[in-house]
C-alpha cells in the first residue's frame, strides 16, 4: 500500500527507467534529420566507421549507441519501409543492457530486436536471436537479413531438420543467427559429443536475444534437453505393471494428490501387489524394478489423462504440450513414463532410453556473457527471472494506448451450463460478423467445443495441431469478418492479428477464455491477442467451478458465494472478489512449478559443474596442439600408483613383505602384458615403480612405432575420447539413479540437495579415475592383428573415422527433447553417414564391428 502510495508520487522504479532511456531517445531523434540526408553508400561508410572503432577498441558498444539505433532506424526506414517508434527504441535499449523488455502484442518486437543485434554484432563475436518454432525463426530472419545486408552483416538460420555440420557452422559463422532454443540447445550437446572440430558447429556464447522469453525461460524450463540412447530392460514388466496398476482399488491401496500430481501407494497396497505380482518384498534389491515400474504405471493410469496430456495416433502416444496445446511428436517422458502410457493404451512398448547427453534450459543460456529477452507477459514471473537468470523485467509503453477492454469473469456450477454459455455468446457475435477467438486449454476441450459449434451450422476454424507455419498463416485471417477461430493456448503466437476499419466498427476482436490456465501469464497472452496499436477489442472468461483449477486449486470461497447468491441453474456470478480469487488460485500454481523449476536448477548446477569440467576437457583432446602423449604419461604413472597400492606395496614398506608376483599378476590381467620378473633388480617400492612405468613405456612406444605421430596422436586421441564419452554416459545414469531415489533421505532427517552433492561429488570422483585407468588399460590392451603392423595400424584410423562418421550419423538421427525416432533407412540404401556402404552393412548392422581390436 505505502509502495502504490509513493510510486503516486515519486513515480515507480520502472518510471524512472523509462524517463532514463527517453532522454537517450531524444538524442537518437535529433540525428535523424542527419543521417536521413545522407545516401545510400554515406549511410553505409558512416555505418562501418563506427563498427571498425568498436573492433579497434577505440570505442565501446554504449559509446556508439546512439549513433548505432539512428542508423539503424533509418536502414530501416529505406530497406523494410518500416520506421522505428520512439517505445521501439528504449525496447532496443533495454535488450542491449542485459535485461528483459516487456512490450504488449503488435507493439513490433522483431523490428525492436534489430537495434541490439545490430549494435552487438560490431564486434564481429556473433549474436544469437532465438524464437520459439522454425516458421518464426525462418520468417524473422529471412525479413530481417535485408536490413543486416545493407549494413554489412550476414545472417543465419538454423532449421530443425537433417544434421549437417558443415551447413549449421556456416549458419553459426554468420554475424546473425536465428533458430530455436531446441537447436540451439542440442547443437551444444552435440558438440560435445564429436569426435572432430570440424564437426562443432558453434563457436560462442556471448549476446542472446530471447523472442518469447517467458515461453522459453520458464516454461520449457520445466524440461530439460536431452540426447538419448536405448537401454536394455525387459519392456514386458511394463505390461506385467500395468496390468497390476488396473486391478488395485483407488483409495483403498493408493491416493491420488492432484493438486502435486502424486500417487501414494498404501500398506494394503503393497500387499495386494505383491500377491498379484507374485514376489514377497516388492522392495527387496532383486524386486526394485518392479517398484519403479508399478510407480510409474500407476502415475500413467491416475494422473496423466488421454487427449489433454497426450494423444494416441498411428499407435503412439503423442505428448501434448501443456503451454501451447500442440503435439510434440518425436518428444518422450523419461524414466520409464512413455513406456507406461504405451502399456496403459495398448500400443507397441518402445525400448526405454538412457541419458547420453542433456543439459537444462536454465544452464544453457546462462553460458551466455549477456542475455535480452521480449515478451507480452514478463512481470507476474518478475522474481523467477531476477533470481535465475539474474534478469530485471522493464514494462515498455505501448505506441498507441490499449483500447481493449478486458471484461470481468463469468462463472458457472457446471461446464455444461459454460459451454452453453459460450455457444451463445459465439452466435450473438458471429450474427453481427465480429471476428471471435476462443482459448481452450487442452486439445480435448478444442474438440468439444468444435463439436457444439459445428452443431450450430458456424463455420469456423480449429487450431491444436503442432503445424506452426499453417497456424501462423490462418492465425493472421482471425481478424476477418465473421471469423470463429477455437486455439489452444498460444496457438499463432507471435503473429500479429490485424482487424479492418468495418471490424474496429464492430468491436475489434473478440476473445473468449473457456478457462483459467495455471497461469496468468498465459491468460494474458490470450488477453493481448485483442487490442493491438490502439485497435478496440474486447475479451472475457467463461469459468466453472467444474474446470481443473478451481476443483483443484480454488478455496472453497467461490462455491460459498454461489450458494449464498442462490445461483441458479444456467446462471452465472460476475464478481471482481470472485475475479480475485481465482487469481490467487492462479499464484498458489505459479509458486509451485516456481519451486518446481528451481528445484531442477539446483540439482542440474550439481552435474553442470562436472559437465563443464568434463566437456572443457573435451575440448582439450580435441585440439590438435594438445599433447596427448604427455597425458597419457601421466595417467599411466598414476595407474602405476594406484596398482601398487591395490597390491599392497607402499612406501617404506619392507622388502621381504613386498608381493611383487600379485603386482606383475595384475598387470598381466588388466593391460595383458608379462613383465619379467627378472628386470625387476631391487624389491623396494619406488624401485619397482620406476622400472615398470620404464617397462611399460618401453612397450607402449615399441607397438606405437609403427605409425607416424600424426597417427598415433590421431588414434590415442580416439580411444581417449571415446573412453570419456562411454564412461561419462555411465555416471550420468548413475547419476540419474540417484537423483530418482534421493529425495528419500528427507525421512531420514536429511537434506536431499545436501546428500545429492556429497554423493555426486563422490561419483565423479570415480568418474576421472575410471576414465585416466580405462585409458590407460585400453591404450596398452590394442593389438595389431593384420599381416603387418603399418596395414593394422592404417585399418585402425579407417576404422574409427568410420566409427566417428557413424557416431555423427547416430546423433543426428537420436536428438530431441527426449528421444527423436530414428529415420527408417531401406537396408539396401546407402548409407547417409557417406561411407559408400550399404546401409545394412554399416550404420544399420547390429553387434560389434570385428577385427579391429584384440585383445
Amino acid at each position: 500500500m505505502l509502495q502504490t502510495f509513493l510510486g503516486k508520487i515519486f513515480g515507480t522504479k520502472n518510471d524512472r527507467e523509462i524517463k532514463k532511456y527517453l532522454r537517450k531517445v531524444a538524442r537518437i531523434n535529433a540525428l535523424e534529420s542527419h543521417y536521413a540526408a545522407m545516401s545510400d553508400e554515406a549511410l553505409q561508410e558512416a555505418f562501418n566507421a563506427l563498427k571498425t572503432a568498436v573492433r579497434n577498441g577505440e570505442k565501446t558498444l554504449d559509446d556508439v549507441l546512439v549513433d548505432s539505433f539512428a542508423i539503424t532506424r533509418e536502414a530501416g526506414k529505406r530497406v523494410l519501409g518500416m520506421r522505428h517508434f520512439d517505445v521501439q527504441l528504449i525496447g532496443g535499449m533495454v535488450l542491449h543492457e542485459g535485461r528483459i523488455a516487456e512490450m504488449k502484442t503488435g507493439e513490433g518486437k522483431t523490428l525492436v530486436a534489430t537495434l541490439p543485434v545490430v549494435l552487438n554484432a560490431m564486434n564481429g563475436l556473433g549474436v544469437h536471436v532465438v524464437t520459439v518454432n522454425d516458421y518464426l525463426a525462418e520468417r524473422d530472419g529471412t525479413q530481417m537479413s535485408a536490413l543486416y545486408a545493407f549494413l554489412g552483416y550476414t545472417t543465419g538460420i538454423i532449421l530443425e531438420g537433417g544434421y549437417n555440420p558443415a551447413d549449421k557452422r556456416f549458419q553459426y559463422g554468420c554475424d546473425i543467427t536465428y533458430g530455436t532454443n531446441n537447436e540451439f540447445g542440442f547443437d551444444y550437446l552435440r558438440d560435445n559429443m564429436t569426435y572432430s572440430r570440424e564437426h562443432m558447429v558453434q563457436r560462442g556464447h556471448e549476446f542472446v536475444i530471447v523472442d518469447e522469453v517467458d515461453s522459453i525461460l520458464i516454461d520449457e524450463a520445466r524440461t530439460p534437453l536431452i540426447i538419448s540412447g536405448p537401454t536394455n530392460r525387459a519392456l514386458e514388466n511394463y505390461t506385467r505393471a500395468d496390468a497390476v496398476a488396473k486391478a488395485l482399488v483407488r483409495d483403498e491401496h493408493f491416493t491420488v494428490d492432484e493438486k502435486d500430481r502424486l500417487v501414494l501407494i498404501t500398506e494394503e497396497g503393497i500387499a495386494r501387489a505383491e500377491e498379484l505380482f507374485g514376489v514377497d518384498n516388492l522392495y527387496s534389491i532383486e524386486n526394485s524394478g518392479l517398484s519403479h515400474y508399478l510407480d510409474q504405471s500407476l502415475k500413467a493410469n491416475y494422473i496423466f489423462e488421454r487427449d489433454v496430456d497426450y494423444v494416441v495416433r498411428d499407435n503412439q502416444v503423442v505428448i501434448v504440450d501443456e503451454f501451447t496445446g500442440r503435439l510434440s511428436e518425436g518428444r518422450r517422458y523419461s524414466e520409464g513414463l512413455h513406456q507406461a502410457l504405451e502399456a496403459k493404451e495398448g500400443v507397441v512398448i518402445k525400448e526405454e532410453t538412457q541419458t547420453l547427453a542433456d543439459i537444462t534450459y536454465q544452464n544453457y543460456f546462462r553460458m551466455y556473457k549477456k542475455i535480452g529477452g521480449m515478451t507480452g507477459t514478463a512481470q507476474t514471473e518478475a522474481t523467477e527471472f531476477a533470481q535465475i537468470y539474474s534478469l530485471d523485467v522493464i514494462s515498455i509503453p505501448t505506441n498507441v494506448p490499449v483500447m481493449r477492454k478486458d471484461l470481468n469473469d463469468l462463472i458457472y456450477k457446471t461446464e455444461s451450463e459454460k459451454f452453453a454459455a459460450v455457444i451463445a455468446k459465439v452466435k450473438e457475435l458471429h450474427a453481427k460478423g465480429q471476428p471471435i477467438l476462443i482459448g481452450t486449454a487442452s486439445i480435448e476441450k478444442s474438440e468439444k467445443l468444435h463439436q457444439l459449434i459445428k452443431a450450430e451450422k458456424i463455420p469456423h476454424t480449429v487450431l491444436n495441431a503442432k503445424n506452426h507455419a499453417q497456424e501462423g498463416e490462418i492465425i493472421k485471417h482471425a481478424g476477418e469478418k465473421g471469423a470463429v477461430t477455437i486455439a489452444t493456448n498460444m496457438a499463432g503466437r507471435g503473429v500479429d492479428i490485424k482487424i479492418d476499419d468495418e471490424i474496429k466498427a464492430l468491436g475489434g476482436l473478440y476473445i473468449i477464455g473457456t478457462e483459467r490456465h495455471e497461469n496468468r501469464r498465459i491468460d494474458n497472452q490470450l488477453r493481448g491477442r485483442a487490442g493491438r496499436q490502439g485497435d478496440p477489442g474486447t475479451s472475457q472468461f467463461y469459468l466453472s467451478l467444474e474446470d481443473n483449477l478451481l476443483r483443484i486449486f480454488g478455496s472453497d470461497k467461490i462455491k460459498a458465494i454461489m450458494e449464498r447468491l442462490g445461483v441458479e441453474d444456467g446462471e452465472y456470478i460476475e464478481s471482481t472478489m470472485v475475479t480475485r480469487a481465482v487469481e490467487k488460485a492462479q499464484k498458489k500454481v505459479e509458486n509451485m512449478h516456481f519451486e518446481g523449476r528451481k528445484h531442477i536448477v539446483e540439482y542440474d548446477d550439481v552435474a553442470n559443474e562436472q559437465r563443464k569440467i568434463v566437456y572443457r576437457f573435451r575440448g582439450e583432446l580435441l585440439d590438435p596442439e594438445y599433447n596427448i602423449g604427455d597425458k597419457i604419461e601421466a595417467n599411466r604413472a598414476e595407474y602405476i600408483d594406484r596398482t601398487l597400492s591395490y597390491c599392497g606395496i607402499f612406501p617404506g614398506i619392507p622388502e621381504e613383505e613386498v608381493d611383487l608376483e600379485r603386482f606383475l599378476m595384475t598387470l598381466k590381467e588388466e593391460l595383458n602384458t608379462e613383465l619379467d620378473v627378472s628386470s625387476f633388480a631391487e624389491k623396494n617400492p619406488e624401485s619397482i615403480r620406476e622400472t615398470a612405468l620404464r617397462l611399460l613405456s618401453d612397450e607402449y612406444n615399441e607397438k606405437m612405432s609403427v605409425v607416424d605421430a600424426k597417427v598415433r596422436s590421431e588414434i590415442e586421441r580416439e580411444i581417449y575420447l571415446k573412453t570419456l564419452d562411454t564412461a561419462w554416459r555411465e555416471h550420468l545414469y548413475q547419476m540419474d539413479s540417484m537423483k530418482t531415489g534421493i529425495r528419500l533421505r528427507a525421512y531420514n532427517q536429511k537434506d536431499p540437495l545436501v546428500e545429492y552433492k556429497k554423493e555426486s561429488f563422490n561419483l565423479f570422483s570415480e568418474l576421472v579415475e575410471t576414465i585416466k585407468y580405462d585409458t590407460v588399460k585400453t591404450l596398452h590392451v590394442v593389438r595389431f592383428k593384420v599381416e603387418t603392423a603399418e596395414e593394422e595400424a592404417e585399418a585402425l584410423a579407417r576404422a574409427m573415422e568410420l566409427e566417428k562418421r557413424q557416431e555423427e550419423m547416430r546423433m543426428a538421427l537420436n536428438q530431441t527433447k527426449h528421444e527423436r525416432e530414428e529415420k527408417k533407412i531401406a537396408r539396401n540404401d546407402d548409407c547417409p553417414c557417406g561411407s559408400g556402404l550399404k546401409y545394412k552393412n554399416c550404420c544399420g548392422k547390429s553387434g560389434p564391428k570385428k577385427g579391429v581390436f584384440a585383445s
